[in-house]
């Protein structure tokens, strides 16, 4: 499953990396909640939620089987 998660987030992070920011995958625990870190820009961005949830975890969640949720870690 990770290198699953770490290939869809290849996808997202051009975006991510125009805006100044990026991700960094920490992990996923066995009910496939992935846990990221928000990096650069998108970090301390206030609309680093709806990133989060909108846009990665979409991606995640359509292109990994098991992936359930995507939660930010600081």
């Amino acid at each position: 499953m990770e290198e699953k998660i770490l290939a869809a987030l290849e996808q997202v992070r051009p975006a991510l990396q125009r805006d100044g920011g990026d991700v960094q995958f920490i992990g996923v625990d066995e009910h496939g909640v992935v846990s990221l870190k928000l990096l650069g820009a998108c970090g301390g961005c206030p609309m680093s939620t709806m990133t989060l949830k909108n846009f990665i975890q979409t991606v995640l969640v359509e292109q990994v089987p098991g992936v359930t949720d995507v939660i930010q870690v600081f």
